[in-house]
C-alpha cells in the first residue's frame, strides 16, 4: 500500500515549492541519461512500458506537460502492465509504534482484498492527513471490496495514475 501524504499538485506549480525549483528539477530530469530517467520513473510507476515511454518522450516543457504525459501513458497500459506496476508497489506498513490492533486490522483488510482481487490494494492519500491514513485505507478497502472485478480494475488503474503523478511531482522537486 503506497502511502502518499503530500498535497496534490496545482496546475503551473507545486504548493510550497518555488517555480524556479520545479523548473530546475524538471530540467535535470529532462537532461538525465535515458537509463537514469527510466530507473527514476520506475520508482513512480512500476510498469517498464510506462517508464520507457515517459523517458522516451522527454524533454517536457513544464510540469503540466509531464503530468499530462503520465496520465496518457497510464491510460494506455495493458492489463499485464498494470499487473507489473501493482507487483512493484511497496508492501503495506505502519509505523512500528502503531497499536497492534491497527497492524492486525490492516493486515486482515489487505488479505481480504488480495484474496478477492488477486493483487495488492493501492490508494493515493495526497489529501489525507497522516493521522487519518490508516482509517482512510481501511475505509477504502471496505468500500472497494464491494466492487465488481471490472469496476475495481478501473479504480485500481486510476489510483496507480494518481500515485504516479504524485511521485513525479516529488521526483522533479527533489535534488537529484
Amino acid at each position: 500500500m503506497p502511502v502518499q501524504h503530500r498535497r496534490p499538485p496545482q496546475v503551473g506549480g507545486v504548493p510550497g515549492v518555488p517555480p524556479a525549483d520545479v523548473a530546475a528539477g524538471l530540467a535535470r530530469f529532462n537532461e538525465a541519461p535515458f537509463a537514469t530517467a527510466e530507473a527514476a520513473l520506475l520508482e513512480c510507476c512500476g510498469s517498464l512500458r510506462w517508464a520507457h515511454r515517459m523517458a522516451a518522450h522527454r524533454p517536457f516543457p513544464d510540469l503540466a506537460s509531464l503530468l499530462a504525459a503520465s496520465d496518457e501513458a497510464g491510460y494506455d497500459l495493458a492489463p499485464r502492465d498494470v499487473a507489473e506496476a501493482l507487483a512493484a508497489e511497496p508492501a503495506p506498513c505502519l509505523h512500528h509504534d502503531a497499536p497492534r490492533a491497527a497492524h492486525l486490522a490492516l493486515q486482515a483488510a489487505h488479505a481480504a482484498y488480495e484474496s478477492r482481487f488477486g493483487h495488492s490494494f493501492v490508494i493515493c492519500l495526497d489529501t489525507c492527513p497522516p493521522s487519518q491514513a490508516v482509517d482512510q485505507v481501511l475505509a477504502g478497502i471496505r468500500v472497494r471490496l464491494a466492487h465488481e472485478v471490472d469496476e475495481e480494475r478501473a479504480v485500481t488503474a486510476d489510483e496507480l495514475r494518481r500515485l504516479a503523478r504524485s511521485r513525479l511531482v516529488e521526483l522533479v522537486t527533489e535534488a537529484w
